[in-house]
């Protein structure tokens, strides 16, 4: 082949390399396109995830059930989609900078003198023996502090509840916190579950109270933490909701009305006479003491749900000698404070209940004689208590609680 055939035959390559351009242009236009359809997809995946979220957090921060403040909803829609670790930070953050404050004098008021004597009242009606006044921690100690009232409803002319009011610690003097000791001969408990504790139902008795309950509820007040917080079971209407965890702080009800707090036993089981079982932890307080090894600054095991913050709302149940149940509530608690106030209110065994501003509430019903409570007569033990006494009378309250009503003669 000549030199000058050669060079006549190099044009004819040049279609091949616009043929290979050609070929690299639609490839990349596949590419382009391909990468157009991903951005869409994605784009279109967070318009639907952000609606999502639209709808679900607002309709949580428009929900009472979880909190009386925008701030609480946000927390508890915020932990049940996954994000606990987050909102524990935060709590624990703003807890470190909000400590309960150390000395203090209380706002005048905060301490009232009691209402009523402790005398026996003269009647053949079967009742426990008046509860003893609490020592205070605090000295020297205000008119009234530790000193019972008698409260709510009356139960065949006998009052049924005493209350009282005093500070939690000789440090934290500017706080008061509330105990209500309850006859257990006059009042029978019964659990009320809710929609969202500890889920599944329908349940017998749960939110609103009706209008048969309401002729005789003498008090009712909140239960314990979360079930996924609990560390514990919940039992109710001959239906096993969470299994029992042996060793577990128990409050169990019976069939005729009675009640404990107890550490559930590794062999015991349900029988025909227990009503409902609700667990939450371990048993704070056993023989009359608080249980061995209690730490203030534990929060691993007694408040995990507030970011290891440790002077927060707090809430215990107990029982004492005689079978009376006592409630302790309040501000600025550690639970070291909490067992202790519980001991002094005569508990033998007690048990942490909720935590938390929201949460803690416990709410007596001073009616007619024979009229119905709600919440126009409804008073929490505690002022600062958030929520009002409306919340038991409410379809939207989801979260399980306790009331005590008037035994029948």
């Amino acid at each position: 082949m000549t030199a000058s055939t050669m060079n006549r035959q190099r044009p004819a390559a040049k279609p091949a390399r616009l043929n290979r351009r050609g070929m690299h242009g639609r490839a990349r236009q596949r590419r382009i396109h391909r990468r157009s359809r991903f951005v869409t997809s994605l784009l279109l995946a967070l318009l639907v995830a952000m609606t999502w979220v639209a709808f679900s957090l607002g309709g949580a921060l428009f929900n009472p059930a979880l909190g009386s403040s925008f701030g609480s909803r946000f927390a508890e829609w915020a932990r049940s989609h996954g994000a606990s670790s987050i909102v524990n930070w935060t709590e624990n953050e703003w807890y470190k900078h909000h400590a309960p404050r150390i000395g203090g004098a209380l706002p005048p008021g905060s301490i009232k003198a009691p209402s009523s004597s402790l005398s026996a009242v003269a009647t053949s009606v079967a009742q426990l023996s008046k509860p003893a006044p609490i020592v205070p921690f605090a000295s020297p100690a205000i008119a009234g502090e530790g000193q019972w009232s008698a409260a709510g409803r009356t139960v065949n002319g006998v009052p049924a509840i005493y209350v009282t009011t005093l500070r939690p610690d000789a440090v934290h003097t500017s706080y008061v916190v509330s105990v209500a000791w309850m006859d257990t001969k006059l009042l029978i408990a019964r659990l009320y579950s809710g929609s969202w504790i500890p889920g599944g139902g329908p349940f017998p008795f749960t939110a609103p109270v009706r209008t048969p309950q309401a002729r005789t509820l003498v008090a009712a007040f909140n239960a314990g933490f979360l079930m996924s917080e609990a560390n514990g079971g919940y039992y109710t209407n001959h239906k096993m909701e969470i299994p029992l965890r042996p060793g577990a702080a128990s409050f169990v009800v019976y069939s005729n009305g009675t009640s404990n707090v107890m550490a559930w036993g590794p062999s015991m089981k349900v029988t025909s006479n227990i009503v409902s079982v609700r667990q939450n932890l371990d048993l704070l307080v056993n023989n009359a003491r608080p249980v061995a090894g209690l730490q203030a600054n534990d929060t691993t095991k007694w408040g995990a749900t507030l970011g290891n913050s440790v002077y927060v709302w707090r809430s215990g149940l107990g029982v004492t000698s005689n079978g009376a149940l006592v409630y302790v509530g309040g501000p600025g608690l550690n639970i070291t404070d909490l067992a202790n106030l519980l001991v002094r209110a005569g508990a033998v065994r007690a048990m942490e209940l909720d935590i938390n501003t929201d949460w803690v509430n416990y709410t007596y019903y001073s009616p007619s004689p024979l009229g119905l409570a709600g919440a126009s007569n409804g008073r929490e033990l505690l002022r600062a208590m958030t929520g009002t006494p409306a919340r038991y009378f409410e379809s939207w309250w989801a979260r399980d609680f306790i009331t005590m009503s008037a035994r029948k003669p």
